[in-house]
């Protein structure tokens, strides 16, 4: 199925339409989602909007090769995990895809990656080859035109003089992290960055306390000298991310759309609003699995705008765990 129409979306205009095209094809194509649709008595005579679409609990990638089609995986992404948990692995058969999606969506909402100096402070998943937060990071470096844009593991010295540099100089800079490595350096720095945004990418992964996103964004504001945190959402199960310019709401691409579930009864959905677990359409997950429902706590606003309010601990998740155990 060509994937090309995916990034020609400009609005939610015509999202249902095709959402439910991608559904007929998933159901078609993948035999662990088509098993988990049957289960569930969804089947492709019996969903006909978008709203009947099952969304495929996100364990399942810890479990079964979720993939749409027969063209062999190029990719294997895998998600960072703790200790004793077994990790997700997302099958990616067709590289491009991912590329188009995350190279449309920084466009569309920072402009060409070419104008940034873009700084990557992620300790724990430069660590691992199979990230695909590092595959997506490496690339938008490679499309930077400042030769100063690259990675950081333990020079934090390093990267903090990279920042003064590119402050004297008013270089548009972009300075990724995981909050427990931005973390460290704000409470180790006091910087006043007018030319750098600082975005986080998410959580402690085990390394420190977690903290709530309002006392994490005040740390890293005054260890910065910035006025808004960026955040980027995305995990390894998708090919798609969303992204919030500070306040904590997330916005995004065309092509990804964001609903939320009643935590009770997870073929509900609640109401602009209302709090519940993240659902996500992922147009450009094609040849995966689009529709996911994710362990995430969230509420959907009118705009289409969500926040992220934290995770589901494991004794909360109810229903739609049909094949998962």
């Amino acid at each position: 199925m060509s994937p090309e129409w995916i990034f020609d979306l400009t609005d939610q205009s015509n999202f249902d339409e095709h959402a439910l095209e991608i559904f007929q094809y998933q159901y078609r194509e993948n035999p662990v989602y088509q098993k988990f649709c049957r289960l569930l008595g969804r089947t492709a005579k019996t969903v006909k909007q978008k709203g009947d679409i099952p969304f495929l609990p996100i364990e399942f990638f810890r479990s079964h090769r979720v993939i749409s089609g027969t063209k062999p995986p190029k990719l294997q992404f895998k998600s960072s995990g703790t200790t004793g948990n077994r990790t997700s692995t997302h099958f990616v058969s067709d590289a491009d895809i991912y590329q188009k999606s995350y190279l449309k969506a920084f466009e569309l909402f920072y402009g060409s990656p070419r104008n940034w100096c873009i700084l990557a402070l992620l300790p724990s998943y430069l660590e691992r080859r199979d990230s695909s937060l590092i595959y997506m990071v490496n690339d938008l470096i490679a499309h930077s035109s400042h030769p100063e844009s690259g990675f950081y593991l333990r020079n934090i010295e390093a990267l903090k003089q990279q920042l003064l540099d590119n402050e004297a100089a008013k270089i548009p800079t972009l300075l990724l992290g995981v909050s427990f490595a931005l973390l460290d350096m704000a409470e180790n720095f006091s910087l006043s960055l007018e030319h750098t945004v600082v975005m986080e990418t998410g959580g402690m992964k085990g390394r420190r306390n977690e903290l709530i996103r309002e006392e994490l964004h005040l740390i890293l504001k005054e260890g910065f000298g910035v006025s808004e945190i960026h955040s980027e959402y995305g995990m390894t199960e998708l090919l798609s991310q969303a992204y919030s310019r500070g306040n904590g709401k997330f916005s995004t691409p065309p092509w990804m759309q964001i609903s939320v579930r009643d935590p009770e009864d997870p073929l509900s959905f609640n109401r602009i609003g209302q709090s519940g677990g993240i659902n996500v359409i992922d147009l450009a997950n094609i040849n995966s699995c689009s529709f996911i429902a994710t362990q995430d706590l969230g509420k959907v606003y009118e705009d289409g705008s969500f926040e992220v309010l934290g995770r589901f601990d494991h004794s909360d998740i109810r229903g739609c765990n049909l094949m998962v155990l």
